[in-house]
């Protein structure tokens, strides 16, 4: 790999790239860790900063709903896997919280470029990047925040949620869908679905393309 900073990253229905790097959990191979569940692959700027321990908390408190959800977790930023051990069992000691998914360690940036998480400003900082990956490998959502905002944990669940119930139905998810609300039935591509459309019967019709439905 060039030794200069990939600023480019993997985009929406790409493959996301394998590797393998030690974590606190051993050696870690990507694609053989997740196999066929979900993943969230989030990094954060550094260990020991406070916004960074609010973000390891608020993942680890809701390791649960991912864990039923089939996603698993795995964090990553450019320090020492010596770092990343005595940063986590501080969180438990002072926090009382424990961190139950993998941590990269990436020294030598090597999954950071190749996800094009290095800050533009800092050769040697991660943004909080969040790249949600399916069964398949494939990235389908990427969330990016800056060094200095903490992610919504809440929206990172509500998006996979969305994503799967999507994928599982068929349909889109309108703006601040949750579990339970209405989905939107796919716009008619043919004549003949759209006189279909127009003869069904749904939950609520605003027009031909905008059709919602209960699940």
């Amino acid at each position: 790999m060039s030794d200069a900073i990939q600023t480019s990253m993997p985009r929406i229905g790409d493959v996301a790239p394998n590797f393998k790097a030690m974590t606190t959990h051993g050696e870690l191979d990507f694609h053989e860790y997740k196999k066929d569940s979900w993943a969230v692959l989030f990094s954060h700027p550094a260990d020991f900063t406070p916004v960074c321990t609010t973000e390891f908390m608020g993942f680890a408190e809701r390791a649960d709903e991912f864990a039923k959800m089939n996603v698993k977790l795995i964090g990553l930023s450019i320090d020492s896997i010596h770092a990343h051990v005595a940063w986590i069992q501080n969180i438990h000691e002072k926090a009382k919280t424990k961190i139950p998914f993998p941590v990269i360690a990436d020294l030598d940036m090597s999954v950071a470029k190749l996800y094009g998480m290095l800050h533009s400003v800092s050769s040697t900082a991660t943004v909080r990047a969040v790249f949600i990956i399916d069964p398949k490998n494939i990235v389908r959502l990427i969330l990016y925040y800056p060094m200095n905002v903490g992610r919504n944990i809440d929206e990172v669940i509500r998006a996979i949620q969305a994503l799967q119930t999507a994928d599982k139905n068929g349909v889109a998810c309108p703006a601040n869908w949750k579990p339970g609300d209405k989905v939107i039935v796919p716009p008619p591509k043919t004549q003949k679905e759209l006189e279909e459309r127009l003869q069904g019967k749904y939950d609520e019709v605003v027009d031909f393309y905008l059709v919602k439905k209960s699940l």
